[in-house]
């Protein structure tokens, strides 16, 4: 570890842009039409595992990986977690499983920035990830911050004590993710190295 200042990344939608193609899987999973954007969309306002959606999640996740692990990272992200983990230490808490994202950051050559990936197989609460992260690193929530682009994922956070920045590239709109109160946003990769240490800074 760097330090005990950690930065905790959300996946879907910060690092890799995969938006379309977990929509067009629920879609099919849903059986068609009615199924909107915007209503996948708001599944995200709370843990996408509370409620019918989670009935589905092994089905999900078969007809998921093989699409997401032809996924590029978002344009600039590479290059912030690269100058990020000088600093911090990383650790990436997904609601997508871990094996596959283990795959995903070897194959683009960034799982040498995180210490560790949690994702929904260790846990589906991604609070109680966060208490292991908590105990197992001997960390406070004020020695975190979390980088996502959901409004559940925010409102997760807030229960610990942990302060967000919210990731308006991503699956939720600034909006949106402004009803969860995040500690700052980030309008694009390009600024993810600059708002932590702003934040950090503030501290």
């Amino acid at each position: 570890m760097k330090n005990k200042n950690f930065v905790l990344f959300d996946f879907d939608g910060v690092i890799v842009d995969s938006f379309k193609t977990a929509y067009e899987v629920n879609k099919a999973l849903h059986e068609g039409g009615d199924f909107l954007e915007e209503d996948y969309r708001r599944l995200f306002e709370k843990n996408i595992f509370d409620g019918k959606h989670a009935e589905k999640a092994k089905q999900f996740f078969e007809l998921y990986i093989p699409g997401f692990l032809a996924l590029e990272p978002i344009k600039g992200v590479k290059e912030a977690l690269g100058e990020l983990a000088k600093e911090y230490s990383l650790i990436i808490i997904s609601s997508t499983i871990s094996s596959p994202i283990n795959s995903w950051v070897e194959k683009h050559e960034i799982g040498k920035y995180f210490i560790e990936i949690m994702g929904a197989d260790v846990h589906t609460s991604k609070v109680e990830k966060m208490k292991m992260v908590f105990a197992k690193y001997n960390v406070q929530p004020d020695d975190c911050v979390f980088i996502t682009d959901t409004l559940g994922d925010l409102r997760e956070a807030d229960t610990l004590g942990v302060k967000s920045l919210a990731a308006t590239y991503g699956f939720h709109s600034e909006a949106t993710l402004a009803k969860g109160n995040p500690a700052g946003f980030i309008k694009n990769p390009e600024e993810i190295i600059s708002e932590v240490k702003k934040y950090w800074n503030k501290k």
